[in-house]
């Protein structure tokens, strides 16, 4: 699978712009502000139904513009093709159509267009809140596994609820047992559900992680991940009742899968505070690269990677290894930015990567 075209619309600093691309390494290159991070978060779109960085979606019309307007034409393995199209108009809901066909649900979208994007503020997942790894757990696992999404909504649901319900009795002094109930029952059947996934994709990752890893590190740390979570499996019913107090003094579920972290190690200590910058940045790059590879393996499509100003910090030796890699066979389409000119044309001078820069 592969983007052949893209076709924007006062997307946001980007007017009207119509490229086509090819199956493997493409390169935007371009002072900071030109729009070259703009062009990867429209392909973003297309994939996830929303931007990257920008979860209004409002704010991704160009200034002074009524809408804006993505559509991207895919190549898929049996030589079929199939165009994918974002618009939003201020004021309006949003459109998502495949063909000429609208969407009734966004999630129904999710997994057919799988892709991995790598960019500077993803370092926010190594040095950032629970909330970001949990994201990042949910959605390498959303994208292959359309079951697993589906629980998620349902259980997210039910949270909002339950704690809507929570708050309403922290504000009147009120309590009923029996409402209360209602939302735990759906809370452990869709909570233990994503807790077994969970268990079982860190146990699947995790090789994989490691493979990358010691790919593009030339160091020889032990680096692993953990599954940090309380004992749901068989205590969720007991756990939430006994946080019931304080669950009620909060007005909020204070215990569940959503509290749930991704244990991030190097050497058994935590990178965020021993590592240094780059191998924070090798860190970072083996989990992209190992949610691609664990992506692929489960659905057998390759995604598209999106790799937005990531070579900062890493020497010429290993960006090259890195592309290297990512213009291999194992590897399906990417798009690439960068500032320099100069650094890509001596990636690619001694290689016979299909490339295109723009």
């Amino acid at each position: 699978m592969y983007l052949s075209k893209l076709k924007l619309s006062n997307f946001k600093n980007i007017g009207e712009t119509d490229l086509s691309f090819c199956k493997n390494v493409n390169c935007f290159v371009g002072e900071n502000g030109v729009g070259k991070t703009n062009l990867l978060d429209s392909i973003h779109y297309l994939s996830f139904c929303k931007s990257y960085f920008n979860v209004i979606d409002g704010n991704n019309i160009m200034h002074d513009e009524d809408f804006f307007a993505i559509h991207g034409l895919y190549n898929f393995d049996d030589n079929s093709s199939e165009k994918f199209s974002c618009s939003l108009k201020r004021g309006q809901r949003k459109l998502f159509k495949c063909g000429d066909k609208e969407y009734n649900r966004f999630s129904e979208h999710i997994g057919k267009i799988t892709l991995v994007m790598i960019t500077p503020s993803d370092q926010e997942l190594i040095i950032g809140a629970s909330e970001l790894r949990r994201r990042f757990l949910d959605l390498v696992i959303s994208q292959a596994d359309s079951l697993y999404l589906d629980n998620l909504i349902r259980y997210n649901k039910a949270l909002e609820q339950r704690n809507s319900l929570l708050k309403h009795f922290s504000n009147n002094g009120s309590f009923d047992e029996a409402s209360l109930l209602i939302w735990d029952e759906q809370l452990i059947g869709y909570g233990s559900k994503i807790h077994r996934k969970r268990q079982e994709f860190i146990g699947d990752f995790a090789n994989l992680f490691q493979f990358y890893y010691n790919f593009i590190s030339s160091e020889k740390e032990c680096v692993s991940l953990d599954y940090e979570s309380l004992d749901l499996e068989n205590n969720y019913a007991q756990l939430l009742l006994d946080s019931r107090h304080k669950d009620r003094v909060l007005g909020y579920t204070s215990i569940g899968i959503h509290k749930d972290d991704l244990g991030l190690r190097m050497d058994k200590r935590n990178i965020k505070k021993y590592a240094s910058q780059g191998q924070q940045k090798s860190f970072l790059l083996a989990l992209k690269l190992a949610q691609f590879e664990y992506i692929f393996k489960r659905t057998k499509i390759k995604p598209i990677l999106l790799l937005d100003n990531i070579f900062d910090k890493l020497d010429l030796s290993r960006i090259s290894k890195l592309m290297e890699l990512v213009g291999s066979d194992r590897f399906g389409q990417s798009f690439v930015t960068d500032t320099q000119i100069g650094r890509i044309e001596e990636i690619f001078k001694n290689t016979d990567i299909e490339h295109r820069i723009y």
